[in-house]
């Protein structure tokens, strides 16, 4: 311990006096060592020392490293004026280490800039040993190249500040070459190749934390050589059909090298290598015969070359590819021969098409197919039949590659209850294969076929599972693929029970898969599945159209399903959409259904629909379809109308039922009994003609009305000049003036004193007038005059018939009542008197009833019954019965009022 301390104070000691001999004196701090080049994962030491002040010692400094103060932990003070700092060497970044004083005084901030002092830490690896050291020299021409090329693999790692130099050397006799790299791979000419000679090669890694070398390789110069590939390759067919021979020329004379070669070969298409055993090509030799190959076939045939040393050199390149094909034999295999049945044109029959594949063995280009069918009924001549031949055209492309064409052979049409045996061989220009065998049996004995056959894809290949017939006479199977008018098939073993299909199978694609046992020739019937390589989303979906007319609450719907092509996997369902407006309805439908009735709709109403189609990996909406709903469902208008027909026709019935039945209440409502004017006795009223009086009935009122003169002045005395103009007005008075009706309460008639501007009015009135008189009434009936005073009645007639000649013409009726005036005068003025049975005053109800004759308004009378006699007081009695002062203002007719 002691002599290392001792040891650091003297390199310190000589540092210092370095520093201060270069001058450098003006820094008050220096650190040391000055450019270290750290080695990552290891400690590295640093000293500061203060010079040329005594303003500070040791205790007065500290470490900053990247702008981090060092931990005093890591300090280690040497004297007064030196302190050392440890720190651990981890990042691949380089950093700055300063080494600054604490402002203890004046003198130390006035001169800050001389208290601080830092050095740049680089960091790096040490070089790793290169390995897989190689060097190879190249052939130029006819001779070895004299530049010699050599790579490794270099080994560790490497930092920016610490790069890698790589040095190459190359020694041989008296020679030594060397050249430096920072790459992997180097190259070294030595003017001339030294053939012949041993060479030591090896490389050296170095940089600023240590060197390393890699192993020497101490070879022959034929050991680093590698040959151009052998030239003009040809290939030679021979009169053997199996075999090819193969002849080319040396890259490099014998002189310079000695060779040995390597032959591979392969059938045109295939993708796989057969080599030649080095035993057999190890001497040096030019030519090659191949062996125990197919008959026409063509092969590619490839050479190389290397060193004939054992050990020695490098394989050089294959030579170009070299082709021919082998010679033609006779056919070895059978025709491989299949069929297709179909439906025929007739329920009992069936249409064969028969095909067939060429020889797995052809061993040359197939020219035709020579075809024999026995039927049920044929009879053999002399031992066989007649052949059919078939010829084929084909190309020599066609023939050479690996995919076995088909050939349509026949077609034929068979009955179901008829079985044929069919015979095919195939022919090349060498001679005919064996025959192949197939039998169709009836359609009623069809051969039992394999259970439970399932499909399922799997990379890229589709695989199938069956389990065998229970008949164990089972001599192979026939798998076949169909998909649109593509078919293939291939055979298996009877001891198979899942196989693969690979080839060219076609994504989203549909296949029909079938299995065929076959029982020595005769085809058993097939179980069938349909599979997809890969599904996807359908390309379209279905069009949907309403069938027939909506109602007014559903619509049927039907759609066509998606071509096979177009649908790209199996459709799982389908989804009716619709809608009337912003709400979407959708429904479910099964794969299997083709239609759908919505029901619930709402009537008139416009909807929207389409129909989506889903597989597993998608769906595919089809074009929209619109329809409107019926405002009334179908027979609805004709159930209203039917229903309202009814009615209508029920209570036509029903009223004319009513009528029948209440036919007197109608009669008496709608046309009443009318009187007679012929019967009518009111032409007979006169004084000549006294009436007779008669008790009125007991429902007659009290109190009759009686019309009294109140003024002396006659009215046949006024102007006669106004006289045609009032006389309908008088006879209106006179005649229905307060009368008309039925009843007590019955409105009257309308006067002709209530407009005198019209002149058919009066007409009108003396048309419609009713009759009616006055008649004197000594009492009730019964009663004796004396006992009972005398009261004026009214009766009139309900007649509306036209007047007679008296009503008629009021000259008659002021002649006759000129000569009459002295029993009735008239008067222009009338009051009216009724006899009031409570003892009322008959002046105030007179007065009263003046009042009511201003304003118009008529007099109502009690009427009597149409069959009640009618009374005239005579002249004896008219003193009595009227007052002196008041005299009926109506002419007493002869005769009365006759009853009708």
């Amino acid at each position: 311990m002691v002599s290392a301390r001792v040891l650091q104070l003297l390199v310190l000691a000589c540092l210092g006096s370095a520093l201060l001999a270069r001058g450098e004196n003006d820094n008050h701090l220096v650190i040391a060592p000055q450019s270290p080049v750290l080695e990552i994962g290891t400690t590295f030491m640093a000293t500061c020392m203060v010079i040329n002040t005594a303003e500070v010692t040791a205790d007065d400094l500290y470490w900053n490293l990247s702008k981090t103060t060092v931990p005093k932990e890591q300090y280690t003070k040497i004297n007064r004026s030196a302190l050392n700092v440890t720190l651990h060497v981890t990042s691949e970044k380089s950093s700055w280490l300063f080494c600054l004083c604490k402002k203890v005084s004046a003198y130390v901030v006035l001169n800050e800039g001389k208290f601080i002092h830092g050095i740049l830490l680089k960091k790096g690896y040490r070089p790793g040993k290169p390995e897989n050291l190689s060097c190879i020299a190249l052939q130029r021409q006819t001779f070895i190249s004299s530049n010699i090329s050599c790579s490794w693999v270099p080994v560790g790692r490497q930092t920016t500040d610490v790069p890698t130099t790589y040095t190459l050397f190359l020694v041989y006799t008296d020679a030594s070459y060397n050249v430096s790299t920072h790459e992997n791979s180097a190259q070294i000419n030595t003017n001339v190749f030294p053939n012949f000679m041993e060479l030591e090669i090896w490389v050296e890694a170095h940089n600023k934390l240590g060197a390393i070398e890699s192993e020497h390789l101490k070879k022959d110069a034929g050991y680093f050589v590698k040959t151009n590939p052998p030239a003009d390759v040809k290939v030679i067919p021979e009169n053997f059909p199996t075999s090819l021979l193969i002849n080319w020329n040396r890259p490099i004379s014998k002189q310079n090298l000695g060779l040995t070669y390597q032959i591979r070969f392969r059938p045109n298409g295939s993708q796989s290598w057969t080599y030649v055993p080095l035993v057999d090509t190890a001497r040096d030799i030019l030519s090659f015969r191949l062996q125990n190959l197919k008959p026409h076939t063509v092969y590619v045939t490839q050479v190389r070359c290397k060193n004939a040393k054992e050990g020695y050199g490098q394989w050089s390149e294959w030579s170009t590819s070299a082709t021919n094909r082998t010679p033609e034999k006779r056919p070895t295999s059978k025709p491989d021969l299949w069929k297709i049945v179909a439906e025929g044109d007739s329920i009992n029959e069936r249409r064969v098409r028969f095909m067939c594949k060429d020889p797995v063995s052809a061993n040359g280009r197939i020219i035709r197919f020579d075809i024999k069918i026995q039927n049920q009924k044929d009879k053999v001549k002399n031992g066989s039949l007649d052949w059919e031949r078939i010829p084929v055209n084909r190309s020599e492309a066609d023939s050479s590659s690996n995919q076995r064409e088909i050939t349509f052979l026949k077609e034929i049409h068979l009955a179901d209850k008829k079985f044929v045996k069919v015979y095919v061989t195939a022919s090349n220009s060498m001679g005919k294969s064996a025959p192949a065998f197939l039998a169709i049996p009836e359609k009623t004995h069809e051969l039992a076929p394999v259970e439970e056959l399932r499909v399922f894809p799997e990379r890229g290949q589709l695989l199938l599972e069956w389990k065998p017939p229970n008949n164990t006479s089972v001599s192979e199977y026939v798998v076949e693929w169909v998909t649109g008018d593509k078919i293939d098939w291939k055979r298996e073993n009877r001891s198979t029970s899942r196989t693969a299909i690979r080839g060219n199978l076609e994504k989203f694609v549909c296949y029909t898969i079938s299995v065929y046992p076959i029982y020595s020739g005769w085809t058993g019937k097939p179980a069938s599945v349909e599979a997809f390589l890969e599904q996807g989303a359908p390309l379209e979906g279905p069009i949907v159209r309403l069938k027939g007319k909506p109602g007014r609450n559903e619509a049927e719907l039907v759609w066509t399903e998606i071509p096979q092509q177009r649908r790209r996997g199996f459709i799982t369902h389908y989804t009716l959409f619709y809608t009337s407006g912003t709400e979407v309805h959708a429904v479910r439908v099964p794969a299997n259904t083709t239609s759908y009735t919505l029901k619930s709709l709402s009537g008139n109403t416009k909807y929207d629909t389409w129909i989506n189609a889903s597989t597993i990996q998608g769906s595919k909406s089809g074009f929209n379809h619109s329809f409107t709903t019926l405002k009334y469902a179908p027979g609805e208008i004709e159930f209203i109308v039917v229903g309202v027909s009814l009615g209508f026709l029920f209570v036509v019935v029903m009223t004319m039922l009513l009528c029948l039945y209440k036919k007197d209440v109608l009669k008496r409502n709608f046309w009443p009994q009318i009187p007679n004017p012929g019967e009518s006795t009111i032409g007979n009223w006169s004084p000549d003609y006294p009436l007779k009086s008669e008790t009125p009935k007991e429902n007659c009122l009290s109190g009759i009305s009686v019309l009294n003169v109140c003024d002396g002045k006659s009215v046949f005395e006024e102007d006669k000049t106004s006289l045609p103009l009032k006389k309908d007005k008088y006879l209106s008075e006179e005649h229905s003036s307060g009368i008309g009706g039925s009843s007590c309460m019955s409105s009257p008639r309308q006067s002709v004193s209530d407009s005198d501007e019209g002149g058919d009015m009066a007409d009108t009135t003396a048309s419609t007038v009713q009759y009616s008189s006055v008649v004197a009434s000594n009492g009730y009936k019964g009663q004796t005059p004396s006992s009972q005073p005398q009261q004026a009645i009214f009766s009139r007639s309900e007649s509306t018939q036209p007047l007679l000649d008296s009503e008629e013409n009021p000259d008659m009726l002021v002649q006759e009542g000129s000569k009459q005036s002295h029993r009735f005068p008239q008067q222009p003025c009338f009051t009216h008197t009724v006899g009031n049975e409570d003892g009322s005053n008959p002046a105030d109800f007179n007065q009263l009833e003046m009042e009511r004759h201003e304003v118009l308004e008529p007099m109502h009378f009690c009427p009597l019954e149409e069959d009640s006699e009618q009374t005239t007081p005579t002249d004896d009695q008219s003193a009595d019965w009227l007052p002196a002062a008041q005299v009926s203002s109506y002419m007493p007719q002869l005769g009365g009022y006759r009853p009708q």
